[in-house]
C-alpha cells in the first residue's frame, strides 16, 4: 500500500513535464560544466600575466580542479527534478539529496584548498623550500581534514533526521577512553605537534640531548630518529625527548672557545707578563677567529694559569678543530722561543735514615719516603 501511495503520484506527471525536466538536466549540466572549464582558463591567464594576485589565482585554480563530475551530473539532475511536480514525499528526499550534493562538493573544494594552502603555508616557513616540514604538514593537514570531514558527516545525519546530539556524547565518552588508554601515544603525538610548530630543531640539525649528539634524520609522529656521532641511529620519544634540555649546534653564529695553559711557577713576573700579549698576536693571524681575551688566572705552587678565550666565526666543528690545532702549535713554537716551560714544578724525593736507639721497640730501620711538592733546594 505504500509503495501504491509513492509510485502512483509519479505516474500521474506528464510527458511534457518529464521531457522539460530532462531538458533543464540537460543544460544545467552543460553550463555548469562549461562554467568550470571557463573559469580555470580565466585564472589560468592571471597566473601566467603575473599580476598582484597571482598566488590567490593558483590557490583558487587548484581547488577547482577538484570538482566532481558525480557532483555535477547528481546537481544537473537535482534541477530537471525541482521543474517536475513532485508529490511532498518525494519532494522532501529531493530538498535531502541537495544538501548532499552541494555539501559533498563544498567538502571537496574545502579539502583541496586546506591541503594547497598547508603545503604553500610550510615551503615558505621552511628552510629548504623544496622540502616542506614533513611533520607540520602531516599533522596540521590530517587534523583540519578530519574536522571537516566529520562535520560534514554530523551535518548530513542531521539533515536527514537523525538526532546526532547523543552520538556526539557518545563519541566525546569513547574519546576520552581511547585519550586514557593510549596518553603515551598521544602524548609523543602532541609533542610531535610541539616541535612541528615551535622549531627548536629541523631535519639536518646537529644536536645534543641527554648525554647523545648527532643530526636529526627524521621527526615522526611518535619518534625522532637521530644519526649519533659514532654512526649508529637513535631512536627516541617525542615527549622524551622534550623533557631533556637540547642544545642545537646547526644555530649557533659562532663558537666561542675557552681553555686553560699551564706553565712552570718559576716564570719570572717579566715574562709571564708578556704572555696574554703573545697569544693575543697568535690568535688574531688566525683566519676566521675573534680574539676575545687572554689573563693570568691563577697563580699556584703547581703552576701558572693563563685563561684564554676566543671565537670561531664559522660554527663547524672541523673549522672550530683545526683553528684550536693552529693556535695550540703556535703557542708551543712563541713558548719555546721565549724560554717558557709547560713543565709543572720540580718534585724531589727525600729519603731520611732513622736512628735505631731501640731496635727492640723501634723494629728494623727502613727509609721514609716523603713527596714535597714544590720543593727546590736542597733538604737540610
Amino acid at each position: 500500500m505504500d509503495i501504491q501511495k509513492l509510485t502512483i503520484p509519479l505516474s500521474d506527471i506528464s510527458a511534457s513535464n518529464w521531457m522539460f525536466a530532462a531538458a533543464a538536466a540537460l543544460v544545467a549540466y552543460v553550463v555548469m560544466h562549461g562554467a568550470v572549464i571557463l573559469f580555470r582558463r580565466q585564472l589560468a591567464k592571471i597566473t601566467e600575466d603575473g599580476r598582484p594576485d597571482r598566488l590567490a589565482a593558483e590557490m583558487l585554480r587548484a581547488t577547482l580542479a577538484r570538482t566532481s563530475n558525480i557532483a555535477v551530473v547528481l546537481t544537473a539532475l537535482l534541477i530537471g527534478l525541482t521543474v517536475l511536480d513532485l508529490p511532498p514525499p518525494w519532494d522532501e528526499r529531493v530538498r535531502h539529496l541537495w544538501f548532499i550534493a552541494l555539501g559533498a562538493q563544498l567538502a571537496l573544494y574545502l579539502d583541496r584548498a586546506i591541503s594547497v594552502g598547508a603545503q604553500r603555508y610550510f615551503r615558505a616557513h621552511s628552510r629548504d623550500p623544496a622540502v616542506p616540514s614533513t611533520v607540520a604538514h602531516t599533522l596540521m593537514t590530517w587534523a583540519i581534514k578530519t574536522v571537516l570531514w566529520v562535520v560534514f558527516l554530523l551535518a548530513v545525519l542531521s539533515n536527514l533526521g537523525i538526532n546526532v546530539t547523543t552520538l556526539i556524547a557518545s563519541l566525546g565518552i569513547g574519546g576520552i577512553a581511547v585519550a586514557l588508554a593510549a596518553q603515551n601515544i598521544l602524548g609523543d603525538l602532541f609533542a610531535s605537534l610541539a616541535i612541528a610548530m615551535d622549531k627548536p630543531f629541523e631535519v639536518g640539525d646537529s644536536i645534543s640531548v641527554n648525554g647523545m649528539s648527532g643530526s636529526v634524520e627524521h621527526v615522526g609522529l611518535k619518534t625522532t630518529r637521530i644519526r649519533a656521532d659514532s654512526g649508529e641511529q637513535i631512536v627516541i620519544g617525542n615527549a622524551e625527548l622534550l623533557k631533556h634540555t637540547l642544545r642545537n649546534f646547526k644555530r649557533m653564529t659562532n663558537r666561542r672557545v675557552q681553555f686553560a695553559l699551564k706553565i712552570d711557577p718559576g716564570t719570572s713576573a717579566k715574562l709571564a707578563a708578556r704572555i696574554p700579549n703573545v697569544l693575543r698576536g697568535i690568535i688574531e693571524q688566525q683566519k676566521g677567529v675573534r680574539f676575545d681575551r687572554a689573563h693570568l688566572k691563577v697563580v699556584g705552587q703547581d703552576a701558572l694559569e693563563f685563561d684564554i678565550v676566543f671565537h670561531v666565526l664559522d660554527p663547524a666543528y672541523s673549522k672550530y678543530m683545526d683553528a684550536q690545532q693552529a693556535i695550540l702549535l703556535a703557542t708551543m713554537e712563541a713558548f719555546d722561543d721565549m724560554g717558557v716551560s709547560t713543565v709543572g714544578a720540580a718534585q724531589h724525593v727525600l729519603i731520611e735514615r732513622i736512628a735505631a736507639a731501640a731496635p727492640d721497640v723501634v723494629g728494623p730501620r727502613k727509609p721514609a719516603l716523603h713527596s714535597l711538592p714544590g720543593s727546590r733546594g736542597q733538604p737540610a
